[in-house]
């Protein structure tokens, strides 16, 4: 399992928004930001619409996992759901995450 570090600081969610390039893919869509950061940092961003805490929670941990085998260039990460993500089955997650990193 690669080591990914977590975003926590305003600073950088605003650079995220000010500087990051979008890429979406299906109801998922990654945010990065080319900031040099070894290891990579990653947010997740589940609202509302997802589900409910429980299912959003649950989401996030699979997200988790996915981005855990997944190889990150270094920088910054958001990565954010919609409500279909939830619904997604484990290799079609692993599949847009990919997508949407690549």
């Amino acid at each position: 399992m690669a080591r990914r570090w977590r975003v926590r600081d305003r600073g950088s969610f605003a650079a995220l928004r000010r500087e990051g390039v979008r890429r979406r893919v299906g109801p998922l869509t990654v945010t990065h930001l080319a900031d040099g950061c070894e290891p990579p940092r990653v947010a997740y961003a589940l609202g509302r619409p997802v589900g409910s805490a429980v299912t959003r929670n649950r989401l996030r941990r699979r997200l988790r996992a996915v981005v855990a085998d997944t190889p990150l260039a270094p920088g910054t990460y958001l990565v954010s759901a919609g409500p279909g993500a939830a619904g997604l089955a484990g290799e079609d997650l692993r599949r847009a995450l990919l997508e949407a990193v690549a």
